[in-house]
């Protein structure tokens, strides 16, 4: 078994290896996230009645069918992020299409849900890419960093939700990219918190976290999320929501912003 990444994916070991080689380690690296971070993940999701949005890499999907299945089996949503580790921006119209709805028949073929949701790799999406999600019947895409909450634009016509990514509360970026320990993740979470539960008084707020399975499931940042969940539960008004529910609020309210 192997996740969806491809040979010598950025890791944090040195990117000092003579070509040619492959590197071992940093595979271990990210079979870690399948072999010890999903499950305990899923087990800290469990126990808070938490329900997340997995973004699922077509080929990591057939490679670890079973993950999969359980993620979804517990209750999550299974949402589209592309067939494998590649660029998709510079594709043409119809490569582009391929290559989405290949990653879209793998998560289907192995969970039988088909995704409402989509992610480019690092959110690198196309000048076609929404043209592309809205035809294959797709209702979001979190590329997007402009708000703190949800949005509607409209593409061929027809109103298209945008639930917005972060980078500010991103493990990869935090704490893999080295600016921060797990305390100050934690730190990081309450504070971002705060202010978005102090303007949720006079605005719609949504706060997003975004956590990998080689990062986020690890002890130390787990037991972060943990210490997240109860900072947070103990708020009036609070609810954990899966990204499709929240696209599918945001469509259906008047009151959702609508970029046209």
């Amino acid at each position: 078994m192997r996740p969806g990444q491809p040979d010598n994916a950025e890791s944090p070991f040195p990117q000092n290896l003579q070509p040619g080689f492959k590197d071992l380690p940093a595979q271990t690296w990210y079979q870690y996230g399948y072999k010890e971070g999903i499950p305990r993940m899923l087990d800290l999701w469990d126990k808070y009645n938490i329900k997340v949005t997995s973004h699922m890499v077509g080929s990591a999907v057939l490679n670890n069918p079973q993950i999969a299945k359980e993620i979804v089996g517990r209750g999550h949503e299974a949402a589209a992020h592309g067939m494998n580790w590649s660029s998709q921006y510079n594709l043409s119209y119809e490569e582009e299409k391929k290559f989405i709805m290949d990653g879209v028949e793998a998560v289907k073929k192995v969970t039988g849900v088909t995704p409402v949701g989509y992610n480019a790799n690092w959110l690198r999406r196309g000048e076609h890419t929404l043209e592309i999600l809205q035809e294959a019947g797709f209702l979001y895409h979190i590329d997007d960093l402009s708000r703190d909450e949800p949005f509607i634009v409209k593409v061929k016509e027809k109103d298209f939700a945008v639930v917005p990514y972060t980078l500010r509360c991103n493990d990869i970026l935090l704490i893999e990219g080295r600016h921060f320990s797990a305390d100050q993740f934690l730190a990081q979470l309450k504070m971002e918190f705060d202010q978005l539960y102090a303007e949720s008084a006079t605005k719609r707020r949504m706060m997003s976290v975004s956590f990998h399975d080689r990062i986020g499931g690890t002890p130390q940042v787990v037991n972060a999320a943990k210490q997240f969940f109860e900072y947070a539960l103990k708020q009036k008004g609070v609810v954990f929501r899966r990204k499709d529910e929240i696209a599918g609020m945001a469509l259906k309210s008047k009151n959702t912003i609508r970029e046209y």
